[in-house]
C-alpha cells in the first residue's frame, strides 16, 4: 500500500511538481544541479528528485530518505517510457500541449485566487511560466500516451473486483472519507442594455482622447477595472489561444500602436492597443470597464431563480431539464448540472475540495434536495444565482464493495495496469543503458535498473 501511496502522490502533484522543477532549475542554476541517472539518452536531474521530495514533505509527511529512492525509481520508469515513445515516434501536437497547460494553469489560478497572485508567487508572467514548462508537459504527454499504448488491452471484470476485495484482510481495508456529488443551475445577472451602452460610450470617449494624443497607459491606470491597470493596462506577451476569442480576434487585426473599437467579452467591455507582435505571440494593453449591475437587475434574476426553485420543489420539472433549459454555466448545463472534480475527473468531492461558501449550502441538504437560490459569483466575477442539488453523500466508512464499487474498479484496473507495465519494464530495461549515481546505488530495488 505504501508504494501505491507514493505513486499517487507523484501522479496527483505532477503538474505542480513540473512547475516547481522548472522554478528550482532556474534558481539553483546548472552549476549546483547534477545528473543522478541516465536512461538511454534521457537524464534525471537531482533538482527533479528534490522537488518531488519537497512536495512529499509539504503534504505533512515525515522525512524519509527511502522516499527519494521511490521517487527516483518512478522517474526511471517514466524515462524508460519516454525512451520507447521516441523509438515508436509517438508525438503530441502543439494544441494538445497548450490545452493541457491551459487546463493546469486554470486550476492553479483558482487555487492561488488570481492570475496575478500565481505570477507573483513564481516571479514570472503566465507567458513565461508556459514557455518554461511547455517542453516538460510535452514529455509528460508522450509518457502518458506510451503508457496507454502498453495497457490498451487491459480490462477489469466484476469477478476480478470481487476476488480483489475478498483478498484484502478486513483490518487492512482503508477508511474512505465522506464524499458528496452535486449539481448546480447557474443564472448569471447581466447588466441592462442601457448600462452596457453607457459603458460603450465611456470607452469611445477614452478612445477619442487617445487619438488626440493622451497616453493609453495613463488612461488605463486611471480608469481600467482590470488588475493590469497598475501596469498601464499591459498584459505581456501571450500566444494565440491564451485569451478569450473576442479579445484575440480584435487584437490580431491591429498594428503596433493602433487602438481597437469597443470589444465585448465575458469580462466586460474593452478597448485594446497593440504594443508588439512576434509571429503568433502578441503583447497588448487594454482598458476594461465592467457594466454595473443594479438592484433591479438582481431582482429580475432572483424572481426567475425563485420560480425555477418552486418548479423543482413541486416536482414539475427535473433538475436535468432545468439545467438544460435555464442554466448559463456551459461546463454543467448539458451534463444534468453535474459538477466535476477537476482534481480527479469524476463527480465525487471530499469536503475540503469544495469552495467553502458552496459547501456551506450543500451541507444543509439531504440527498435529493435542492437549495433555494443563492447569490454568489461566477468564475469571471459576475453575480449569479445558483441552485444546488445534493445528489449523494456518503459517511466515512471502511472500503466496501456495495458503496465503493467504482473505487474498487479503479484500484483493480490500476493494479492490473501496474503489473503489465512492470513486466514490460523488466523486459525493456535489459536492452537499454541505465546509469545511476553512486548516491542512489544503495537504494533497495534499484540494482535491477543498473546496466551490467
Amino acid at each position: 500500500m505504501r508504494t501505491y501511496q507514493i505513486r499517487r502522490i507523484v501522479l496527483f502533484t505532477i503538474v505542480l511538481t513540473i512547475m516547481l522543477t522548472a522554478e528550482s532549475r532556474s534558481q539553483t542554476g546548472h552549476a549546483l544541479d547534477f545528473i543522478v541517472a541516465t536512461v538511454g539518452k534521457n537524464i534525471i536531474l537531482n533538482s527533479e528528485i528534490e522537488t518531488q521530495y519537497h512536495q512529499y514533505l509539504s503534504a505533512g509527511n515525515y522525512a524519509n530518505q527511502n522516499i527519494k529512492c521511490q521517487i527516483l525509481e518512478q522517474a526511471l520508469f517514466s524515462k524508460l517510457l519516454l525512451y520507447q515513445a521516441e523509438i515508436d515516434s509517438i508525438e503530441v501536437s502543439d494544441s494538445q500541449v497548450d490545452e493541457k497547460i491551459d487546463r493546469n494553469l486554470e486550476y492553479y489560478i483558482k487555487q492561488f485566487g488570481s492570475k496575478e497572485k500565481l505570477e507573483a508567487f513564481y516571479g514570472k508572467s503566465i507567458v513565461e511560466i508556459k514557455d518554461e514548462y511547455r517542453p516538460l508537459i510535452r514529455e509528460q504527454l508522450k509518457v502518458q500516451n506510451m503508457q496507454q499504448k502498453i495497457t490498451k488491452d487491459v480490462s477489469v471484470s466484476p469477478a476480478d473486483i470481487r476476488v480483489f476485495y475478498q483478498k484484502i484482510p478486513v483490518d487492512s481495508l482503508p477508511y474512505i472519507n465522506s464524499e458528496i456529488e452535486y449539481g448546480q443551475i447557474q443564472l448569471t445577472v447581466f447588466a441592462s442594455v442601457e448600462e452596457k451602452q453607457k459603458v460603450k460610450e465611456q470607452l469611445q470617449q477614452y478612445r477619442k482622447r487617445i487619438e488626440k494624443g493622451e497616453e493609453f497607459s495613463t488612461l488605463a491606470v486611471l480608469y481600467s477595472q482590470d488588475g493590469s491597470a497598475r501596469n498601464g493596462g499591459e498584459l505581456g506577451f501571450h500566444s494565440r489561444g491564451d485569451l478569450v476569442p473576442e479579445y484575440e480576434a480584435a487584437a490580431f487585426k491591429l498594428k503596433p500602436g493602433e487602438v481597437s473599437d469597443v470589444v465585448e467579452t465575458k469580462f466586460g467591455f474593452h478597448i485594446i492597443q497593440m504594443v508588439e507582435r512576434r509571429g503568433e505571440q502578441f503583447n497588448t494593453r487594454h482598458i476594461l470597464i465592467k457594466p454595473k449591475v443594479t438592484e433591479s437587475d438582481i431582482q429580475k434574476v432572483r424572481l426567475k431563480a425563485d420560480s425555477i426553485y418552486h418548479l423543482l420543489s413541486e416536482k414539475n420539472l427535473t433538475f436535468d431539464e432545468a439545467a438544460i433549459r435555464y442554466s448559463d454555466d456551459l461546463d454543467t448545463k448539458n451534463n444534468g448540472g453535474n459538477v466535476f472534480n477537476p482534481q480527479t475527473g469524476n463527480t465525487r468531492f471530499e469536503s475540503d475540495q469544495i469552495d467553502p461558501t458552496i459547501f456551506f449550502h450543500l451541507d444543509k441538504l439531504q440527498p435529493g434536495e435542492v437549495s433555494q437560490p443563492v447569490l454568489l459569483q461566477t468564475n469571471e466575477g459576475n453575480p449569479a444565482f445558483k441552485i444546488f442539488l445534493l445528489k449523494s453523500r456518503t459517511q466515512p466508512h471502511r472500503l466496501n464493495i456495495e458503496q465503493d464499487y467504482q473505487k474498487l474498479q479503479e484500484y483493480v484496473l490500476e493494479n492490473k495496469n501496474k503489473s503489465v507495465l512492470e513486466e514490460w519494464a523488466a523486459r525493456k530495461r535489459k536492452s537499454v543503458y541505465v546509469q545511476i549515481s553512486d548516491e542512489y546505488k544503495n537504494c533497495p530495488g534499484l540494482n535491477q535498473w543498473i546496466s551490467q
